[in-house]
């Protein structure tokens, strides 16, 4: 069985507290990867290049990205500068548990025709210490049940990933082999990841999952996801990526598939759970927004 090695590219933009410990998660791995690289768009390069230095650890490069550019652009850089068969963008604002890398890459071995590989993710918050959150506990209840590794391949994979969207972007593992020229798409700011994957099944690859939790995920009032729903951009993506694919499953004959698309279960299942929290809250003045995009608006 060939392990194949793993870079971590960390995209990176602003919160150098975050940033140091991200890295350090990523050198404090069991298996160590076989590089890290920071891809630096922000403002103040000077710091992030400053901080990799002070590590005087060979494994870990600062490179400077094209400023300005966004977020998916910086994504897809790290995509192309990771020298390894597998790569992991990990966010600058989350971290690694220990065993990430080793589990991702035996995982790799066992299942070499996989294009992504994904594992479970805990919740943290600002201080990296455990928090709830109800759209990631409810996602947990629409994961795919069973014991062994979660198998997502052609109409199926793609049925189930619609009806939960359970699957944490960060996570993933990327064989760049199987990626081949395929990236995610700027037009996108939040749905990129779940564009990408629903392609990569629409186009005949394999996803494959392991049950086990080796990513901490940070959710924070700051991180682009939590802007990005509060100014509701994440659900008219959301929304429409679902009715593309409803319409592009549909084409293909991919008849539940295009039922899941169509339902927009989880998107839904989200915007209820902000209403209801806004109206606990007496935010009243913004539930009519959620309310126009639960009937299908935009």
């Amino acid at each position: 069985m060939t392990v194949e090695r793993i870079t971590i590219a960390i995209p990176y933009h602003a919160g150098l507290a975050y940033l140091e410990r991200a890295i350090a998660s990523a050198r404090a791995q069991s298996r160590l990867p076989a590089a890290i690289l920071v891809s630096d768009d922000g403002e103040r390069p000077e710091e992030g290049a400053q901080l990799v230095a002070s590590l005087a650890d060979p494994r870990v490069r600062h490179v400077r990205a094209a400023p300005g550019a966004g977020m998916v652009a910086n994504w897809n850089r790290c995509l192309e500068l990771a020298e390894t068969e597998l790569v992991t963008l990990l966010h600058a604002d989350d971290e690694l548990l220990p065993d990430y890398c080793a589990r991702m890459e035996d995982a790799a071995a066992v299942y070499p025709q996989a294009a992504a590989l994904f594992c479970g993710a805990k919740i943290i918050d600002e201080a990296g210490q455990p928090r709830f959150s109800f759209p990631d506990w409810m996602k947990g209840w629409l994961t795919p049940r069973g014991e062994g590794p979660i198998l997502l391949a052609e109409e199926r994979g793609l049925r189930l990933l619609l009806h939960g969207n359970f699957v944490m972007c960060p996570t993933l593992c990327w064989r760049r082999a199987a990626l081949g020229e395929r990236r995610f798409m700027p037009r996108w700011k939040q749905v990129q990841d779940l564009e990408l994957l629903s392609r990569l099944l629409l186009e005949g690859e394999t996803l494959v999952g392991i049950r086990r939790v080796a990513y901490a995920y940070r959710r924070h009032t700051a991180s682009a996801t939590a802007l990005q729903s509060e100014n509701l951009l994440r659900f008219r993506e959301e929304i429409a990526l679902y009715d593309a694919l409803a319409e592009s499953t549909r084409a293909r004959g991919w008849l539940r598939a295009a039922r899941a698309a169509r339902g927009k279960r989880i998107i839904r299942l989200h915007l209820l759970f902000l209403m209801a929290l806004d109206l606990v809250k007496l935010r009243l003045r913004r539930i009519p927004a959620k309310l126009q995009l639960l009937r299908g608006g935009r």
